[in-house]
């Protein structure tokens, strides 16, 4: 069976569309965190943004900023979440890339907040040395004199 997506985008299933083009449709989602949460979707299906060709994914966001500028226009917000839930523990609930452009306005309930992880120069130097890309990677750091004293406590 087909995704629920591809099947809005072959007009098997109604949806309030606000936008065509050859590559990319933006319907109004139909459980929305406030008026004109929109969804943009690709209309080649991919399951992740991993399996999205560059440049189909570069027009899918050429299409999120446009809807995102008609939002703030027509419904006086600069506050807008642009959300990608890739992957079932970031929240994707349906297979199919789609991107929320999501309208926010005072007293409207909505918490996108994040937990705060606290991470030791250390720790961040691991992450940073696994995740740097095209730039000369700095030296280690050397730990802070109270961090190396806090271990020898522990």
């Amino acid at each position: 069976m087909e995704c629920i997506l591809c099947r809005i985008i072959d007009n098997q299933i109604a949806s309030r569309k606000i936008y065509e083009d050859e590559d990319n449709i933006a319907i109004l989602d139909i459980n929305p965190a406030s008026p004109g949460h929109t969804l943009v979707v690709p209309k080649k299906h991919a399951d992740s943004i991993f399996a999205m060709d560059s440049l189909d994914l570069r027009r899918t966001i050429e299409v999120v900023k446009l809807i995102a500028e008609k939002i703030k226009k027509e419904l006086r917000t600069d506050n807008i979440n642009i959300i990608l839930n890739n992957g079932r523990l970031a929240g994707q609930i349906i297979d199919h890339v789609h991107f929320h452009v999501v309208p926010r306005f005072p007293n409207d309930r909505i918490n996108f907040t994040i937990p705060r992880y606290q991470m030791s120069d250390e720790q961040f130097w691991e992450v940073q040395s696994k995740l740097i890309i095209n730039t000369e990677m700095p030296p280690k750091p050397e730990p802070k004199k109270e961090e190396s004293e806090r271990g020898k406590l522990e």
